[in-house]
């Protein structure tokens, strides 16, 4: 089972957690035999679950963790189940569509690339994606990666390598396709950036060993960049997204 690096601070992940692009659901939508089921992994407030029922009749959402699970907004076409990533609940060949957001990198491992396989019918499609560090104007780009390789950069998990590599070279359970560019770009505050990064799994670990928040210090850096901070900037975090399909 993969550790619990977000449980802890589930209501702080989904209140300030980027949402994934409509063009992302869209385009996978276009990509699946059918659109009968989908099982989003990994599901944690419920993110992309919600957005799979706009092209999904069900959307079977699992998590292990259920303190994130009691973020996670009802709907009528999803069921959410407390589950790991290798033991779905689902029967043999009914999903369209398996969906792992934001997360493959905590459990890419053969466990739960057999019950991805078990699960999804013949042509059916598997996505995974990561979004990488965010972006803006170069200023504060540079202020956020220094954040994250020298503040907070030792408190990362080891798995968290996947993320920086773009998600190449980890294991897959079947043949890449081509897959177009998407990225998460939003308008926000000063606060809005501080509030995102301290749900960092490396934040919260230095803050659970040291009892220090960095992200006061690194606001104060970044109002040296932000002219006003209470004014939005934009922000973007390119998607990395790997697709295939079990035949």
């Amino acid at each position: 089972m993969a550790a619990d690096h977000f449980s802890a601070h589930a209501a702080d992940y989904a209140r300030h957690r980027p949402s994934y692009p409509t063009e992302l659901f869209a385009w996978l939508a276009a990509q699946t035999p059918g659109h009968g089921l989908a099982w989003d992994c990994a599901t944690g407030n419920g993110q992309a679950a919600l957005a799979l029922t706009e092209h999904f009749k069900r959307v079977h959402a699992t998590d292990f963790s259920a303190e994130q699970l009691t973020q996670a907004k009802p709907h009528p076409c999803i069921d959410y189940h407390l589950a790991p990533a290798d033991a779905s609940g689902l029967a043999a060949d009914s999903c369209d569509l398996v969906t792992v957001a934001q997360a493959l990198h905590w459990f890419c491992n053969e466990r739960h690339f057999t019950e991805v396989r078990r699960v999804l019918k013949p042509g059916g499609l598997f996505a995974a994606w990561t979004y990488t560090l965010l972006h803006g104007d170069p200023e504060l780009s540079a202020i956020v990666k220094d954040f994250s390789v020298n503040t907070v950069g030792s408190y990362w998990p080891p798995e968290r390598r996947w993320v920086d590599l773009g998600y190449r070279g980890m294991p897959f359970p079947c043949e890449d396709i081509e897959t177009p560019d998407f990225e998460i770009r939003l308008d926000l505050t000063l606060k809005d950036v501080l509030a995102y990064l301290r749900t960092w799994s490396s934040t919260q670990g230095c803050i659970k060993e040291t009892g220090v928040d960095p992200c006061v210090a690194l606001g104060e850096r970044l109002k040296e960049v932000w002219a006003t901070p209470d004014a939005p900037k934009t922000i973007v975090w390119p998607i990395t997204l790997r697709c295939g399909r079990i035949e």
